[in-house]
């Protein structure tokens, strides 16, 4: 299965790229889970490799290629049985840095998006607060201006890139009395006086930094706003169909890793002087797994096409985000029960996927709220609209 507009310099792309995942990240992935920290110089051969910067303008250091580009290394890291190695690259490329190209000064990309797709900074994007979710009208983190800069006060919660992370680009309220028009975006350096970090014990993405963040009476430049005062809420409604897409294509990548880990394992593994594989309860189990990958993947798919030609497809990323990270929490599930008593241990990787996997129905917005997100679409004819016309989708 494969998107109608890949070509041979995408094919060629994928064979460099598994490469350079088999060299430079394979080997390092169980000292990165047990260590709980990525070595940063990771990211400095990604970014040498352009891998940091595939849709991005060459002015700043990127590759301005098309989107196709970065499904490839969604589906790619998605191999590499870590989904705290995954989510931290994509947090990067295409969950916080975009609001930067999109939105930020011009001396902001210069400092600091150039940095990130050159692999020298490691950037996060920071809306979650302990009683503030999905729903981010609610967030009480303020950050009331006072001359020449804004007087952060608050706090973040389940923020990936948190704690080993050079900067956040942040959810804030300027004006707490205009709800959803009084929040804006800041970009906050990660070692600003007043700002605290705790790492969050997980129960998977152990390589992930993930973090909580406290802002007591931090000092930021105004020249660290983001696009406009006021405007950070409609900047992070369109930002979260790249967020959704993205999350869906390592769902969905992460889910066949496990199958082809599986299906090696059940060739070999005999029970009853048979190999596991021969078993037809065990054949039809991985026949059906097989079908709903294929028909899961193939409207993903589709949705790239869709992301390529900078629709901003609202009700399309959500369907998408929603089947995804729920087959792969089924599909994981049934490769774990195959492996029997050994998938509950940690020297197999299924034990590893089946932990990270499970979150993909919560990150970028719950299974339920994906739902309801369809259902005003569909039901009430809600019309979600974008309120930029710019995009990292293609070149």
């Amino acid at each position: 299965m494969q998107a109608t507009q890949l070509t041979v310099e995408h094919h060629v792309f994928r064979e460099s790229l598994k490469a350079f995942i088999r060299k430079e990240i394979l080997p390092y992935i169980d000292q990165w889970e047990e260590e709980g920290k990525i070595d940063r110089a990771i990211w400095k051969k990604m970014g040498d490799m352009g891998f940091t910067g595939l849709n991005y303008p060459e002015v700043y250091g990127g590759l301005n290629l098309d989107f196709y580009y970065s499904m490839i290394l969604c589906e790619e890291l998605s191999q590499c049985f870590s989904g705290g190695f995954t989510i931290t690259a994509l947090v990067i490329q295409y969950m916080s840095a975009p609001y930067l190209l999109k939105y930020a000064s011009e001396e902001l990309k210069e400092k600091y998006l150039k940095g990130v797709i050159a692999g020298d900074l490691v950037s996060a994007v920071a809306i979650t607060e302990p009683g503030a979710g999905s729903d981010v009208q609610k967030i009480q983190t303020t950050a009331i201006r006072e001359g020449d800069y804004y007087i952060v006060n608050g706090s973040k919660t389940f923020i990936t890139n948190g704690y080993y992370g050079d900067f956040f680009i942040t959810a804030v309220k300027t004006d707490p009395t205009k709800g959803s028009k009084g929040i804006s975006l800041l970009l906050i350096d990660r070692h600003a006086s007043g700002i605290t970090a705790t790492k969050i014990n997980k129960m998977g993405w152990h390589a992930s930094d993930t973090a909580e963040l406290g802002f007591d009476q931090v000092k930021v430049p105004i020249s660290h706003l983001i696009g406009e005062e006021g405007a950070g809420f409609s900047y992070l409604m369109d930002g979260l169909q790249l967020e959704r897409l993205t999350a869906a294509i390592h769902s969905i990548a992460t889910a066949d890793s496990a199958l082809q880990y599986t299906l090696e394992y059940i060739n070999k593994r005999e029970v009853f002087k048979h190999k596991l594989q021969d078993f037809q309860v065990v054949r039809h189990r991985v026949a059906q797994m097989v079908a709903d990958i294929a028909t899961t993947k193939a409207f993903i798919y589709a949705c790239c096409d869709l992301q390529q030609l900078g629709k901003y497809a609202v009700k399309e990323c959500s369907i998408a985000k929603l089947q995804a990270s729920e087959l792969a929490v089924r599909i994981v599930s049934q490769c774990f029960q195959l492996f029997g008593g050994y998938a509950f241990t940690e020297d197999f990787k299924i034990a590893r996927l089946y932990r990270d996997i499970r979150v993909g129905t919560i990150i970028g917005g719950t299974s339920e709220i994906m739902l309801e997100i369809i259902a005003k679409m569909t039901i009430d004819k809600v019309n979600y609209q974008s309120k930029s016309d710019k995009s990292i989708s293609s070149n």
